[in-house]
């Protein structure tokens, strides 16, 4: 919880509700959402998930205003047997185009060899496909974000 910024200091800070920190928490899971804010009379309350980004990519350096409910914290989507682990180096593209609706979204069903997304490696296209059928329950790259080998891109349920 922060005091907004620009508004003065009080003498007593609210209690933290615990309630609503579980609420997002549970609605990040549901979601696929790595972060959430939420602002209620001044107060700000934000619920962030860090997934393992690899070595070299710099991570945020805001640190989180709550610390997120256990629910809130993935498993290690590389132990999950659904993953989807980029094949290349290069950019992850969620769409055909720039604007085009997302290959795959969360909750999709896919069939083995459907197209999930597209990975530029040295001016080429690649297209990533499916490797089982199965519903995608979680993305893990943003559109246009850079991957490296091995990086998990989505699960496959």
């Amino acid at each position: 919880m922060a005091r907004k910024p620009g508004s003065p200091p009080t003498a007593k800070v609210p209690a933290v509700d615990h309630e609503v920190i579980r609420e997002l928490a549970k609605l990040l899971d549901e979601t696929g959402l790595t972060e959430i804010e939420f602002e209620r009379d001044g107060v700000s309350i934000r619920v962030a998930r860090q997934l393992n980004a690899p070595a070299g990519r710099a991570r945020p350096a805001e640190a989180p205003l709550a610390v997120p409910a256990p629910a809130a914290v993935a498993a290690d989507p590389l132990q999950h047997p659904g993953l989807v682990a980029s094949p290349m180096v290069g950019s992850a593209y969620l769409g055909p185009t720039p604007g085009a609706r997302p290959f795959v979204e969360i909750g999709s069903a896919v069939k083995t060899g459907e197209t999930l997304m597209i990975i530029e490696a040295m001016k080429t296209m690649n297209q990533i496909p499916a490797p089982r059928s199965g519903t995608v329950i979680q993305i893990l790259v943003e559109d246009g974000q850079p991957v490296e080998y091995g990086e998990p891109l989505m699960i496959i349920e």
